[in-house]
């Protein structure tokens, strides 16, 4: 397991020279079977392969496994464990530009994220306001607490308004 590590920064705007630093690692968690089934619950994926314990040890798998966008759903909370920003007036979600997933993950065993900052850029938040911000990149993986083989691997983009 990697010792968790996090970047502190004060405004947005010093994420500019940051580009190309590993960021750091989460602390690590476990997703339960039961958050697997309320994702199924909200998303109406019901896949047997996610949802039926006893079907899914006789199936590829050995047993159930985490839904691949619930990995995914993940990513914002490690980041927020990676990534501190002090100072900002908003954060949102941007979009992604890739997404794998590299290994099934099944419920019940620790993950931790890693993460570097590939891209920083000075924006502007359109409206009234006009607030300056920066346009951020960073290509996250979701790890196997215990090995570091990732299950997923993201490039996440995001915006933090001064």
């Amino acid at each position: 397991m990697r010792t968790m590590r996090r970047t502190t920064v004060d405004t947005p705007s010093d994420l500019l020279g940051l580009v190309g630093t590993e960021l750091g690692v989460s602390a690590p968690q476990v997703v339960t079977q039961r958050q697997v089934d309320q994702f199924a619950d909200v998303t109406g994926d019901h896949q047997w392969i996610h949802v039926d314990v006893e079907r899914a040890r006789s199936g590829p798998f050995g047993g159930t496994v985490v839904h691949g966008f619930l990995t995914l759903a993940l990513v914002p909370c490690l980041l927020a464990d990676i990534l501190e920003v002090r100072t900002f007036s908003m954060g949102v979600n941007y979009g992604l530009d890739r997404v794998r997933f590299v290994r099934p993950l099944p419920p019940g065993v620790e993950i931790q994220g890693t993460a570097t900052l590939v891209a920083a850029t000075a924006i502007t938040a359109p409206g009234p306001q006009a607030t300056p911000g920066v346009q951020a990149k960073a290509s996250v993986a979701v790890e196997f607490a215990d090995t570091s083989q990732p299950c997923c691997v993201a490039e996440i983009l995001f915006r933090y308004y001064a």
